[in-house]
C-alpha cells in the first residue's frame, strides 16, 4: 500500500541531515540537499531527465550535476509551493512546484515529479519529469 503527505511552501536550507529512509532519501534529492541523498545511490544509478539526450549514469556523474545545480542555485531563492512524495514497495515519487527568484528579482516557476527506484536501500534509478510554467 502506498503512503504519501503534503509539504507545501517553505524554502530549502543547506541542511545536510543524513537522509535515511526511502522517503527522506527521496525528500532530500528533489528539495535540492544532494550531500544528504547521494550517498544512497548505488554506484551505477541511472537518471533519466526526461527531454535530454542521454541519462546520466554513475553516482559520480549524478554528483557532478548536482554540483552545477547547487552552483546555478546558489543565489537564487527556492520556494517550494507544493512538494508532496508518494511511497510504494520500493519507489517513492516526489510531486513538486518551486518558484526560483534570482538576485535580479527573476521568477522561474518549475513544476517537476522524481520517480525514485530503490534495491537494498540505495537508489538504483530515478526519472525525472520537469517544466518550467508561467504565472
Amino acid at each position: 500500500m502506498a503512503t504519501g503527505s503534503d509539504t507545501t511552501g517553505g524554502t530549502t536550507g543547506d541542511d545536510t541531515t543524513g537522509a535515511t529512509s526511502a522517503e527522506e532519501i527521496a525528500r532530500a534529492f528533489s528539495s535540492h540537499r544532494f550531500e544528504a541523498a547521494l550517498s544512497h545511490f548505488a554506484d551505477d544509478v541511472i537518471w533519466t531527465l526526461v527531454g535530454a539526450s542521454d541519462p546520466v549514469v554513475g553516482r559520480d556523474a549524478v554528483r557532478t550535476v548536482c554540483a552545477s545545480t547547487a552552483k546555478d542555485l546558489a543565489n537564487a531563492t527556492t520556494e517550494f509551493q507544493r512538494f508532496r512524495t508518494v511511497v510504494g514497495e520500493d519507489s517513492v515519487a516526489v510531486d513538486s512546484l518551486a518558484r526560483y527568484t534570482d538576485p535580479s528579482g527573476k521568477v522561474s516557476v518549475v513544476a517537476s515529479c522524481d520517480i525514485y527506484d530503490f534495491a537494498e536501500g540505495l537508489v538504483t534509478e530515478i526519472v525525472s519529469y520537469t517544466v518550467e510554467v508561467f504565472e
